[in-house]
């Protein structure tokens, strides 16, 4: 009773649904809520069963608007509630690298119908159109692969590497297929590409035909177009989010979405403290990664045409050509990432070698990795709302009730099963071997599947010596009690 009355009730919690979407709305404008139930089967009845509902808060959809990066990674995550489903999360990237939440849904189950109708609402609130170039990163989910291929079939998306891995992990394992996948991976020309791949081609055929079957298009950043201003290869932006929601997944419906609300508008705050702390034309995990360029390009030949080309020689033979006027390297690494590659900062260099004006070379980054395009981001604060005893009434004349119970068994677990290749990994980095599938031997009978504690020929044979030494100490007491017939009582529980 005390906990129901902290956290709620799992089942009253949906009859307020509409109450408390209402109360987010008028406290956060531009806020996008869509509640569907399942079909009644009484269409006179006064009760709605729950089926799912999508949250896109206003403050989150105007700062990844400013952001001007079109790029979300799509996941889901399961409730541990008594009542089933998933809450299925969109994140986008930040201009310093970091997670940008940008709406959420809890859903029946993770299927094509609900990652259709998530991708529908997520849309209209971006205003994507089916002709639309966005880019979208996810683990190959169950039903997500169909669901973009409808709803954006210009889209490009993208597969995690790291779930790829693990599943060439079953049948090739070792540190050169990890290699070899991360080299083919990270190859930005398709020249480079297609020598990694028979490098691996020339090892192992049949991993090479396997890994041929997933189109480069979806992992390799030779494939990629330059859309989305990101090289990201990983989809550890929704993992991160969902390990942040880990305490909230076992609540009732409202205390979940509202531990997901009052997490994001912490987190703005958070990200605020350390912005404050910041100086420069880039953000701070950009600017490292430009100190890392600016001191390879110092290594570089550069020879200038006299126009907007520029011929850069690497000391190992590699030869590139960069266009200053269209922000572009024939190693299309500055067209993947938005970030000037080694070979154009030797060029900027030349060129202000030369008497002209080029300015500082941070300024040739795009404005998606600028410490302005940050906080201009973050400027949009998500804003508290009261408590129920606060709330409007709604006036939809139906009751939204809880969908289907499906009690766990035993405690709810709070982490989530690794695979069997993450098991083993486990196994390999604490030089542990594993007991399971061995078989012991039992030192007493010699056999398999048992050991000398379990042995049902060790017992059998003390039970019989017993029975022996029994018989023996009972006939003895039977002689005994001939003679002195008041022992009986005392011989007999010694011989058994």
């Amino acid at each position: 009773m005390a906990y129901e009355r902290v956290v709620g009730s799992y089942s009253q919690q949906y009859a307020q649904l509409r109450d408390y979407c209402m109360e987010l709305k008028e406290k956060n404008p531009n806020t996008t809520v869509k509640i569907e139930v399942e079909p009644p089967e009484d269409p006179d009845s006064e009760e709605r069963k729950f089926k799912r509902i999508y949250i896109c808060l206003g403050p989150l959809k105007d700062g990844f608007k400013a952001g001007g990066r079109d790029f979300l990674g799509l996941d889901g995550c399961f409730l541990s509630g008594p009542y089933p489903g998933q809450i299925l999360t969109a994140v986008g990237v930040d201009p310093n690298n970091g997670i940008y939440p940008l709406a959420y849904a809890v859903v029946e189950s993770e299927s094509k119908d609900s990652w259709k109708w998530f991708l529908d609402c997520l849309g209209d609130d971006l205003e994507l159109f089916r002709n639309s170039n966005f880019t979208f990163i996810s683990d190959r989910q169950k039903g997500v692969i169909p669901a973009i291929a409808e709803n954006f079939p210009n889209a490009e998306h993208r597969f995690c590497l790291k779930h790829i891995y693990d599943n060439m992990k079953l049948s090739w394992r070792g540190k050169f297929y990890k290699e070899m996948l991360w080299k083919c991976a990270t190859a930005s020309t398709i020249q480079k590409f297609d020598k990694r791949m028979e490098e691996m081609k020339n090892h192992n055929l049949e991993a090479y035909e396997w890994l041929r079957k997933i189109p480069p298009q979806h992992w390799a950043r030779s494939h990629f177009t330059g859309r989305a201003k990101s090289n990201i290869l990983l989809n550890n932006l929704c993992e991160v989010l969902n390990r942040q929601l880990l305490d909230g997944r076992d609540k009732p419906i409202i205390t979940c979405l509202e531990y997901i609300r009052e997490y994001l508008m912490k987190r703005i705050v958070n990200v605020q403290k350390v912005q404050d702390k910041c100086d420069g034309p880039l953000t701070p995990s950009t600017a490292k990664i430009f100190k890392l360029i600016v001191r390879a390009a110092a290594k570089l030949k550069v020879e200038w045409n006299g126009s907007d080309l520029y011929q850069v020689t690497c000391p190992w033979g590699d030869q590139f050509v960069v266009n200053l006027s269209e922000r572009v390297c024939s190693c299309r690494k500055w067209e993947l990432s938005g970030i000037p590659c080694t070979h154009a900062v030797a060029s900027i260099w030349d060129q202000a070698n030369n008497g002209i004006d080029t300015g500082i070379p941070e300024s040739y980054c795009l404005p998606v990795h600028w410490l302005t395009t940050w906080k201009e981001m973050y400027k949009f604060k998500i804003n508290p709302v009261n408590g129920p005893q606060g709330w409007k009434k709604s006036d939809v004349p139906t009751t939204i009730i809880p969908p289907k119970p499906h009690p766990q068994i035993g405690r709810p677990p709070k982490k989530r099963k690794k695979s069997a290749a993450e098991l083993a990994d486990e196994m390999m980095k604490s030089k542990k071997l594993t007991k399971t599938g061995k078989s012991v031997t039992c030192k007493s009978c010699k056999q398999v599947g048992h050991n000398s504690r379990g042995c049902k020929s060790k017992k059998g044979g003390g039970s019989q010596q017993a029975g022996v030494a029994g018989h023996g100490d009972a006939a003895h007491g039977s002689q005994q009690a001939g003679v002195h017939g008041s022992q009986t009582t005392q011989s007999t529980p010694q011989a058994s």
